[in-house]
This record gives C-alpha cells, structure tokens and sequence, in this order.
C-alpha cells in the first residue's frame, strides 16, 4: 500500500530521528524536536476546538518566529490550509485576502496587529484572532490559549497528497493579489528536489531571513525539518543582527534576495566579524550581478548558489549550482554560471519558448519565455478560472519571465516580460545594464526601468543608490555605462535616491519606481 505525501512526514521523521536536538532557536528561546512537536500537538487541539476541520484556511500574519514556523504542522494536523500574510500589505489588502480566502482563522503577531486592527469588524467570516506574544481586546492571546491543551499526540484528520496544504497569495502589481493552490504532494516532493540540490543535512543550522510567507521561506521549513536540521529566527532584516546570529549559533545557510545579500555584504565589510564554520548563501530573485558572486565568494569565504522560481510551481525548478564539467573553468567564468539562473532540478522540466511556444535555439542569444512542467506545479489560483488558464496550457506553466539558454542547456534569465524595455525596436534587458552599474565602486544599489520617449518609445532610465560617502555625477555614470554596453542600452537619464522601495523579502519593487515616471503617458503600467 503506498504511503500518501503529506508534509505532516517531514516533522514525524525529526521527531523520532532528532527529537532531543535543538530545533528551533528564537532568541532566547531553544526548543528540542520532541518540545516543538509538543507545542504543535496543542495547537493542532486548540484550532480543533475552535471547530476547525479539514479544508478550513487558517490565516497567520507573523514575522519569522516559533508561533509561525510551528503553525505550518499544527494547521495541517487539523487538515487545515495554511495561509500566511505579506506582513507590509495595507489594511486594505488583508481584508481582501481574508475575505477571498474564506479563513476562519486569523494568528496575529502583537507587532502587526494594528495593520488588521481596523478590518477586523469588517470580516464576519473571521470566527477567531488570536494573537502571538501580547494581548488585544477581543482577541485571544496566544499562550495561554496554548498551554490549556494536552501535548500528546494528537489524532490527526485523514490527508491525501492532492489535498490542499497552503493557499499562498501573490503580489498584486495590477488589482487585486492571486491566491495560488498548492497540495500536499506538490510541497513535497518540491522540498525532496530541493534538499538534495541545496545539500541538506542534519548538520545545518538555517538562519530564517526570507519571511515564511515569502516564496521559498515556505518552503524551508519542510526540507530543513525532514532533515532535522536547527532553525534560527530571525523578526526583521537587519544586517548587523544577521551576522550575530550566524556567528552566535554557527549558522551554515541563509536564504535571501539579492538585496538583503548587498546588505549584508556592506556590514561584513564594517563589522569583519570572525565566523570560522563554512557558509553557504541561497539566492532567489532576479539575477544578482558575477561581482556579488565574486565578493561572496572571495572577501567572505561563503558558498553561493543562485535558484530560480515562483510561487505557483512550490517553487523552485533551477539551480547553478557548478556541474563537475565547471569546475576547471576560470574563476571568472565560474563565477559567471554562478549568477545565472543555472538548469533544471529534479522533478522539473524546463524550457524557453518563442511566442509561437517553439524552443528557441540554445545560442546564448535568442530570448524566449520560461515555461514548465513541474511535480510542483499549482492546482491552480483560488476562485481565478481565467488566470488560471491563462498561467497553465497544455500542462505548462507559462512563467513570464524573458531568458536565453546555452549549449550547456544554462538558462539565464534577461528579464520579467514586463521589464523589458524596447527602445526603437531593440530590446534591452534591465537586469544586464544593472549588472554593469553594479561593477561601479560607488553604487550600492540600482534598479534599471523603461522611462517615455518622443522618438524611441522608451529608453533605460537607473534609479541609483550611493555606497555612504561616495559621490559620482550622472554623466560619470552613464559614460561608465556606455564603456561596457552598447550605447543604446546605456541609461539614457540617472535618478540618486536614499533608498529604494522594497518588498518585505527584501526585492526590488520596480513597478513603483516605473510607475512613477509614466504618470500623465499612455503606456500600461503592469
């Protein structure tokens, strides 16, 4: 008789290989395997006496903590669909999304609580809010509810792998977000794929940096658990509280975005803090530039492996991590590979497509769209037939994003369909002319975006952010620029700012900052 994949296997298999080592560690909290299984036992009782059953959303809003990371297996003993919250939404949003979810339950961090605090009246679905770590008035506060229930095992509701785990909302750049369907068996053998690529073992410790609703900070606590790795917490992104942990609890691996790595990079450089176990960075988002690979890699000491992916396939289907064909090559080419989004895992097929969905050829040059079938694949967007279908045909999903592929079957990503800017018929890749501005000593961080032009269309606008101390005029930047690219690539106009806007996982927004100068122009902002 086979054995149904359901996520519940990835904590039984730690409890009773790792049960006294620690598991989690949340500042100045240490819990074993066998305790944090404890802990999810109550809460899996506790959600069943709020009447929660099987197919019910439970809804968390929460930085990165034990109650968060704890929820997952408690919200799925119960049969329960796990449905975490982007903790920089609006009030607005979180009504739409707990309205659209149709989720009875709502755990509220006491931090975030006032980003919910005026919808509340407005959602009379929402049977219960409970709130993790203070108390509010008619909310029910967290620990105490907890420590009412029994710890023993609890007798769970039957799971089959196609039943729906997590319901996963994302970002909304035009109306409103989409919530996409993942199963049991699609989270699982995702997270199968995903250990053996990234080399997961039981002697990991994981610093949690992307947040747990984020993609991919979903996925860790599945493939760190199943091999009973620790499990650090980390509330918010600070750099210098980063680098305590990973020297304090001998950290091994960091998963981020390629910002928060810049970040991070910029403290180490300050701090030089002596961290003596190997490290290892997992970066998902757009392609950082060969320099960043090269500066982790040579002034930290560190491992870098760039993935690719996105919430709808679970999420990664790509690695670039070195094949022992590389491994002779120039650093400098190595480091090259390293960046790009690399090939296919385990368990996914993966392929660029022209608009007419032909293979393009594999020549480094012709640019077609990412397109998949994956194990990991949605069942599909909550209540949206039609972007559904419009995500998914012929069994491939349909990525969006724009790459060209190599003779080594490498893929790299040159840009999201709606960030590339085609000026006067040519089409330029934002991400390569930001890689050339990154390989500047005075830029700390650049995003690149079409801005309206009377004769061209559009052209390559940068958005530049100075290391601290540093100065360089527009023109120095934009000749920089034109020394290394063709010129009609080159940045046509350079805007200095202090700071630019940012998801909570540390991305680059760049449908802000494209927004803002095609106010009053035609263009469809998407």
């Amino acid at each position: 008789m086979q054995v149904p994949l359901v996520l519940t296997d990835f904590l039984d298999r730690a409890v009773e290989l790792y049960g006294d080592k620690p598991a989690i560690i949340d500042d100045d909290r240490t819990l074993t395997y066998k305790q944090l299984n404890g802990r999810v036992n109550q809460l899996s009782r506790g959600l069943g006496d709020l009447g929660v059953i099987k197919g019910d959303k439970v809804a968390y809003l929460a930085p990165n903590t034990l109650e968060m990371l704890e929820g997952f297996y408690g919200v799925f003993q119960v049969g329960g669909v796990m449905t975490p919250l982007n903790t920089r939404l609006k009030p607005a949003d979180y009504q739409f999304i707990l309205e659209h979810s149709e989720s009875k339950v709502l755990f509220v961090d006491a931090d975030l609580y006032h980003l919910v605090e005026t919808v509340l009246p407005k959602l009379p679905q929402l049977e219960h809010v409970i709130v993790h770590g203070g108390e509010e008035e008619g909310a029910t506060s967290y620990e105490p509810w907890l420590a009412s229930f029994s710890d023993e095992l609890f007798d769970r509701a039957k799971l089959e792998e196609t039943d729906i785990a997590s319901l996963l909302y994302t970002s909304g750049t035009t109306g409103n977000p989409k919530g996409v369907l993942l199963s049991h068996r699609a989270n699982y053998l995702h997270a199968m794929s995903t250990m053996h690529h990234l080399r997961v073992s039981d002697q990991d410790t994981l610093l949690h940096v992307l947040p747990m609703f984020h993609v991919n900070g979903w996925g860790s606590p599945f493939y760190y658990t199943a091999n009973g790795a620790t499990q650090v917490m980390l509330r918010k992104t600070d750099p210098k509280l980063m680098l305590e942990k990973i020297k304090k609890h001998g950290v091994s691996v960091l998963h981020m975005a390629p910002t928060v790595l810049n970040m991070l990079m910029e403290e180490y450089d300050e701090v030089q803090p002596q961290i003596e176990q190997d490290v290892r960075v997992v970066i998902a988002g757009s392609a950082p530039p060969p320099a960043f690979v090269r500066k982790v890699e040579e002034d930290l000491g560190w491992k870098f492996i760039q993935v690719y992916g996105m919430t709808e396939i679970s999420p990664l289907i790509t690695t670039s991590e070195l094949r022992s064909m590389d491994l002779d090559l120039p650093a400098e080419e190595k480091y090259r590979l390293k960046a790009k989004a690399g090939y296919e895992m385990i368990g996914s097929k993966v392929r660029v497509v022209d608009e007419f969905g032909e293979e393009v050829a594999h020549d480094g040059k012709s640019i077609g769209e990412i397109i998949t079938r994956t194990n990991g694949i949605m069942e599909g967007y909550f209540k949206n037939e039609e972007a559904t279908n419009a995500t998914i045909r012929d069994g491939w999903l349909y990525t969006g994003d724009m790459a060209v592929v190599d003779e080594k079957h490498t893929i790299e990503i040159v840009d999201r369909k709606k960030d590339v800017i085609i000026s006067g018929g040519e089409n330029i890749s934002s991400i390569e002319v930001e890689a050339i501005l990154y390989e500047h000593p005075s830029v700390l961080e650049a995003a690149v975006v079409a801005t309206p032009h009377d004769k061209w269309g559009e052209v390559p606008k940068a958005v530049v952010v100075l290391r601290e101390g540093e100065t360089v005029s527009e023109e120095e930047l934009i000749m920089f620029c034109r020394e290394k690219l063709a010129h009609f690539k080159a940045p046509k106009s350079i805007t200095f700012i202090d700071e630019l806007p940012k998801t909570a996982s540390g991305k680059i927004q760049k449908v802000i900052i494209r927004k803002s100068f095609w106010e009053g122009h035609s263009r469809l902002v998407n």
